[in-house]
């Protein structure tokens, strides 16, 4: 399976650089042909400019400057999102991902009504890796936005019935054998995708 893993943290010294490695290194393993899009690293520009806005449902031009990552995106057929939750939303840098490559003509079709059609129907499987400062609870009292975005929203644009496996550890720093036993269970479902 061709799998376009994002990769948004700016350390790779970190908890998600080093999941994001096991992540590539495990699908690798698995059989998988994957391609590691690290944002951070690449020098994605997630900053949606007024010219970038005013073309924005202009298919035809919407893809200037991203014209890589749309066809990365189209090319895969899975994807999976690692990433840290900080003010209970991605890093702006996967935020801008998704504003800037998640566009018309790209993740959906506006019909001729108006209304907007599924057009990443080819993504088979979708999987995020998140970490959380704070415990569950207090993600589930702010309504947990992240989890929505993956869960109910990227889930909209991909195959319709496609597993959708949203993998977070919350409140973090509580103890290192709650980390192992999540860098485990990561690198697990990475072994049977």
């Amino acid at each position: 399976m061709r799998v376009l893993v994002v990769f948004a943290h700016p350390l790779q010294d970190s908890l998600h650089g080093s999941l994001h490695r096991e992540i590539v290194s495990t699908l690798r393993q698995a059989g998988h042909e994957v391609d590691d899009c690290d944002l951070y690293a690449e020098g994605f520009e997630p900053v949606l400019t007024p010219a970038a806005r005013a073309r924005y449902f202009d298919p035809e031009r919407n893809r200037e400057g991203v014209e890589g990552y749309v066809a990365r995106l189209f090319a895969a057929e899975a994807l999976v999102l690692c990433f840290p939750v900080w003010c209970f939303g991605p890093p702006a840098i996967l935020k801008g991902f998704m504003d800037r490559v998640m566009i018309p003509g790209v993740s959906f079709a506006l019909g001729p009504d108006g209304r907007m059609h599924p057009n990443l129907r080819h993504i088979r499987k979708l999987v995020a890796v998140t970490s959380y400062g704070r415990p569950r609870l207090d993600a589930w009292w702010i309504g947990d936005p992240p989890r929505k975005l993956v869960t109910r929203y990227l889930r909209w644009f991909i195959a319709r019935g496609a597993p959708v496996r949203y993998l977070g550890l919350y409140d973090l720093h509580r103890s290192e054998a709650r980390l192992r036993t999540f860098r485990d269970r990561v690198l697990a479902e990475m072994g049977r995708f």
